[in-house]
Order: structure tokens, then sequence, then C-alpha cells
């Protein structure tokens, strides 16, 4: 079973991905948020006197954050801006990570623990001037606590590419280097669209990204996930999820039979051939006959500068299983 959308329509779906990233990030203005070009040039309308000029951009919880200078010392409990805070040349801003933090050039930070339940104590005491953490909204602890010792907190949540373009934006002002987040924004741009490029005109396979097997679940359609799999050349099995990361039923899943099985491969995640050995996946023709494109759960599930690296691999995945050029 192949999704009937041409080459053509495919690329319109990259324009339109793209054409979000470069617009309004939800729940603000573009240059309240630090999303556009006003707010650049009001950051570096200070002319010699920048350094001293504060620095305004609106969070994911829709809170205004206000630093009087750039920041200099920085923790980041969300490992996907981590990496982005690496990709702007800003890695010696990091004063601790968490212990996903995989990266050897972090190796050398002292750990705080897990991003969601960080050592609140160790964070104080590194003095930082910016905490970047998730937007949790169940936090009643962490947060308000670093608020209440004058921390100040970025709160991000990343569920889409538009986001992933806005948080870019906004870290590069915090930072203080504009120009550099153009830069790497500009480069996840053009490796979505050389991807986009490299799908092959005629029918394109659904696809079932799949986090937990028992019950399913899996990625909306409107996810950075389910973007990088429409954008490396795949339909979504279940279009018309509205839930970011919702369960389905194995019956609905059978019903659908999937051409494709995406796997994300890391600890306590389902694997091919757990799928291989339990009753209803087995028996699925994808399952069946190997069309399983397997990715590192850490290059996919993170929305940052690497999704662009994620979509050439699960694009270089597709060809495979679905012998591309054969």
């Amino acid at each position: 079973m192949t999704g009937r959308i041409s080459r053509a329509a495919g690329l319109a779906l990259l324009a339109m991905v793209l054409g979000a990233c470069a617009g309004e990030s939800p729940g603000g203005e573009r240059e309240a948020t630090g999303g556009g070009s006003g707010a650049r040039d009001q950051a570096r309308s200070a002319g010699a006197a920048r350094e001293a000029a504060s620095i305004r951009v609106v969070d994911d919880a829709g809170r205004a954050l206000e630093l009087a200078a750039p920041a200099r010392r920085i923790v980041s409990l969300v490992p996907s801006v981590t990496e982005t805070i690496v990709a702007l040349g800003a890695a010696d801003r990091l004063v601790a990570r968490t212990r996903y933090d995989l990266d050897p050039a972090l190796a050398h930070l002292p750990s705080l623990g897990g991003g969601l339940d960080p050592s609140l104590e160790g964070i104080v005491a590194l003095r930082p001037d910016l905490v970047i953490a998730w937007n949790a909204r169940d936090d009643r602890v962490l947060v308000p606590r670093l608020r209440a010792a004058d921390v100040d907190v970025y709160m991000a949540e990343i569920q889409d590419t538009t986001a992933v373009f806005a948080t870019l934006d906004r870290i590069g002002l915090l930072l203080d280097v504009p120009e550099r987040a153009d830069s790497v924004a500009g480069a996840l741009r053009d490796t979505f669209a050389a991807v986009a490029t490299d799908v092959p005109p005629g029918p394109r396979p659904t696809a079932l990204y799949l986090i937990a097997e028992d019950p399913p679940r899996t990625a909306g359609p409107r996810t950075f996930i389910g973007q990088a799999i429409e954008i490396a050349g795949a339909l979504p099995a279940f279009p018309e999820l509205s839930a970011d990361w919702p369960t389905v039923a194995l019956e609905a899943v059978m019903a659908r039979s999937p051409d494709v099985i995406v796997l994300p491969v890391g600890e306590d995640l389902p694997a091919r051939d757990v799928l291989a050995g339990r009753a209803g996946w087995r028996d699925l023709a994808a399952v069946r006959e190997g069309r399983i494109v397997e990715i590192d759960a850490d290059l996919l599930a993170r929305p940052g500068p690497a999704l662009g690296r994620a979509a050439r691999v699960l694009r270089e995945g597709l060809s495979a299983v679905m012998g591309e050029g054969q």
C-alpha cells in the first residue's frame, strides 16, 4: 500500500514546512519572540553599546525573558538546545550538562542528572546567568525555585520544525550570535531541501514511527519527527492524528498495514527482533518482508541542528527497504 503523491506535491510539502519555519512561531509575534529580522535589528541597534543593551525574547511558555547582557554562563537542561548552543560555536559558555548530553566535547562538564529532575542545588551553585529548561506544565518545583533564586530561565517546548527554527533564532539572540544562528538555520533548510529533492517521483510509501509497541505509540504528523519522515519521502500511516505523541490500537496498525516501520534505536525502545516475535506485529508485511528503517533515537528525537542529518538517514533507509534504484 503506497500513498499516491507526486514529486511536485512532495516538494510543495517541503515548501510549506520551510515556509512555516520562516514564519511566526506559535504563541507570539515574531518581533516579540525574537523570530525575525525586526528583533535582530533591535538587538543590533545599540551600536557600540550593544554589549550593554538588554536582550528580550518570549519563550515557549509565553513568558518574556530579558537579559541585561548576552548569556555567558549557561545551563541547558534540553539536549537539543545544548546541541544548538554547540552548533552556534558557544560550547565554552556551557557550565554543566545532563546525563543525556553525550558529546565528548562536553564530557568535562559536571553532570546535573536528568533534564526534568536535575540537581537544583548544583544549578544554583554554578551561578548561571541563563538556564534553559523544559516547558513542563506540571513543574511545581524546579523553575519556581530557580526564579526564586533570581536565576533567569528560558522555557523550551520544541514540537515541530517551526519551533526548531524559532528556537535557533531566539538562542542566537540570547547569546548575541544572530549571524551564526542565521547560518545554522540556512544550512538546515538547505539539507531539508536536498533530501526532498532526492525523493524519486511516483507513489510514496506509508510509514509508522514506533516509539513503543505495547500499546503502539507513534509521532503525530505535525511533530518534527513526522515532518522529517515526510521530507524524507514517506507519508504518515495515520495522517488524521491531531495529538503529538498518540497511542493507537494494534488492530488499527494492522488495518493500515504501513509499508515501512521506522524504529528508533536506543535503550528501552522496541527492537526489530521483538516485533518479529510478537503476535500481530509479525503478521504485518513490513515486518515479514524486512521493511524496517532503524535510526539512532538520539539523532531523530532531538529537534535541533542535526535534524537535517536525521532526514538524510531516513531517506537512505527508505530507499534501501523500498528497493529504489534496483
